[in-house]
């Protein structure tokens, strides 16, 4: 999913002491991934997670002037899984679950009015949100107890994205089975 890779970027520049780089990689990672995209014709409901990724590397960018050298910063992995978090968890109270346009990109449109087929987005929205708020805690407890387990905060990094990504396809693939069944 392209929408990520703004976050990508940022992870993999970002540092307890290059935090503000990260944020502006992923910045530009976000605005790059948002002009291409909307030049190829996809509607701004397919690009929550991009648009998203903007204002918060917009803000991160903004204030890191403000917090350079501040012991905080550590907090930054936190700030993002939460603000994801918050991100799926707000298109799931608008009734819009984040996943729902991306999987319209793969499911036939004979199935995207079939109320399990907004239902299986739910489900999916919730599980990435669920799994965003479980790293933000888990990053939380982490960097609390142990500010330099920087191996530790790129496992949790990488498995807040590789367990949801791997559910996403295995129920994905299940509800496609179900809706062949069912047609």
């Amino acid at each position: 999913m392209i929408g990520f890779l703004p976050w990508i970027g940022y992870a993999l520049v970002a540092t307890s002491s290059a935090w503000h780089c990260g944020a502006l990689v992923g910045l530009l990672i976000a605005a790059a991934v948002l002009f291409v995209e909307r030049r190829a014709g996809r509607a701004w409901g397919e690009l929550v997670i991009p648009a998203s990724a903007v204002v918060f590397f917009a803000l991160a960018a903004g204030f890191s002037p403000v917090f350079a050298g501040n012991p905080a910063v550590r907090c930054g992995p936190v700030l993002v899984d939460a603000w994801l978090a918050l991100t799926a968890g707000g298109s799931l109270l608008v009734g819009h679950p984040f996943t729902l346009a991306i999987a319209r990109r793969r499911a036939p449109s004979q199935v995207w009015d079939r109320p399990e087929f907004h239902r299986a987005n739910v489900v999916l929205t919730a599980v990435w949100a669920a799994a965003f708020a479980l790293a933000a805690v888990a990053l939380a407890v982490l960097l609390h107890d142990a500010p330099t387990a920087t191996g530790w905060v790129l496992a949790i990094k990488i498995a807040g994205f590789a367990v949801p990504a791997a559910f996403t396809r295995w129920y994905a693939q299940r509800m496609a089975i179900r809706f062949r069944a069912g047609a």
